[in-house]
């Protein structure tokens, strides 16, 4: 089979992408491991999502829904209960199913929409014991809300993330008695909507910089300990809480899902994906990669809208001729932890970058470089590192474009005073 544009992943981002690349080629194929399109959307009955995408307010189902009905309605090819096991540098890509075995596909361009996954016990390092009783959110969300398995019933939540919010939430309406969550870090990591909903309308306790000590069980877990840590997260004396629980969730971040490829293309350090350029362009040629997989969004619908853009890009780009030069590193400075795109090729003006802080921020400002001049300076408020940010310029000498860099500063209460001071002088 030859196409001119596979996607691996039938999530929202792949969705997404098929959609719009199909808007300029028709020969477009979805490969999708699970038994229906739609991803982690399935297992997310919850509502919040759709807002920016739909203008409604949907659950995970809803909003799968009705990006399924829109493949089905412009006739988008895809393939369920298929697995890649190989990606060639010529985009020879070898899948294998129940019915076809194991095959062959030829593709142009690949557009990389595979999500991420969990982390898992033993990539923290969890101390302790191994008892059964000790799994991931995300598990325990897709045996209660798709198999209708309730994973247990004296539930300890590790990490405060919005999944472990919701699952908190969640078992607790299904009868399971949630003791608390705790959080290594001195802030929550969820949206401000979820702490409310799922932590404080239901008493579920919040322990701030707080993380295990201690498992116990055998061989089902029977007790955890938490301490309370300090600035450089050693456990600090005496501060030892017990909880006689059957469950361990774990809510500790997200990783995207791109190494089973073994693909060349050069990955950051920093968000586990690859490097990309603001076409969402890998450093192989014409292997993009949007959503998940790229690097870990807030909300859905943002990686809906960033995989359009992968989708209108590998379309778009098949047929063109592309600069050959190196395109230009993207710098930062300060307190952004990581910024995507990393790098910038000189034929597109318009660039949004999404970055995310290193630290808890309640006021700074980004300052954007470009040729070694101040080009633009933007403030923002109340910064956390689990939350995405975005910026976006428009820069119309792109071909003259030889170095940019963004610097992000914390402002302090002085220096906020100031600026409000001259702001209203002026």
């Amino acid at each position: 089979m030859n196409i001119d544009i596979l996607i691996i992943g039938g999530g929202a981002a792949g969705m997404a992408a098929a959609l719009e690349a199909n808007k300029y080629t028709k020969n477009i194929l979805i490969i999708e491991r699970d038994y229906e399109l739609g991803g982690i959307l399935n297992q997310c009955i919850h509502d919040g999502f759709g807002l920016k995408e739909f203008k409604e307010n949907l659950t995970g189902p809803e909003y799968a829904n009705k990006y399924i009905n829109l493949i089905q309605d412009n006739n988008i090819k895809y393939l369920l209960n298929t697995t890649v096991i190989n990606i060639k540098n010529n985009f020879e890509v070898t899948l294998s199913n129940v019915e076809k075995g194991i095959f062959t596909i030829f593709s142009k361009a690949i557009i990389l929409t595979t999500g991420a996954y969990e982390r898992t016990r033993g990539q923290i390092k969890l101390p302790g014991e191994r008892p059964k009783g000790v799994l991931t959110a995300g598990s325990a969300q897709r045996y209660l809300n798709k198999d209708g398995y309730l994973v247990g019933k004296n539930v300890f939540i590790l990490g405060s993330g919005d999944i472990g919010l919701i699952m908190a939430r969640r078992m607790t309406l299904e009868g399971a008695k949630v003791l608390g969550i705790a959080e290594i870090m001195s802030y929550s990591n969820g949206l401000d909507r979820n702490i409310v909903q799922c932590l404080e309308d239901f008493n579920i306790p919040l322990y701030l910089s707080h993380t295990i000590k201690d498992i116990k069980g055998h061989p089902n877990l029977e007790e955890i300990t938490i301490a309370k840590v300090d600035e450089n997260f050693d456990y600090i004396e005496n501060t030892e809480k017990n909880f006689k629980v059957d469950t361990l969730l774990l809510s500790v971040g997200l990783l995207p899902d791109v190494e089973q490829f073994n693909l060349k293309a050069k990955t950051d350090p920093k968000t586990k994906g690859f490097l990309v350029t603001q076409n969402y362009e890998t450093t192989i040629k014409n292997l993009y990669a949007a959503g998940n997989a790229l690097h870990i969004h807030d909300l859905v619908d943002d990686v809906s809208i960033e995989a359009k853009k992968a989708g209108f890009y590998a379309a778009n780009e098949l047929n063109i001729n592309k600069p050959t030069n190196q395109p230009i590193k993207v710098e930062t400075h300060g307190l952004i932890n990581y910024v995507i795109p990393q790098t910038l090729n000189n034929y597109e003006k318009n660039i949004n970058f999404s970055f995310r802080v290193s630290k808890k921020i309640i006021q700074a400002q980004v300052k954007i470089f470009i040729n070694d001049a101040l080009f633009r300076t933007r403030k923002f408020m109340n910064l956390i590192p689990a939350k995405m940010e975005n910026i976006k310029i428009i820069y119309d000498d792109i071909n003259n474009l030889e170095n940019i860099k963004l610097v992000l500063e914390e402002l302090s209460w002085e220096n906020i005073f100031a600026l409000y001071a001259l702001k209203a002088v002026s």
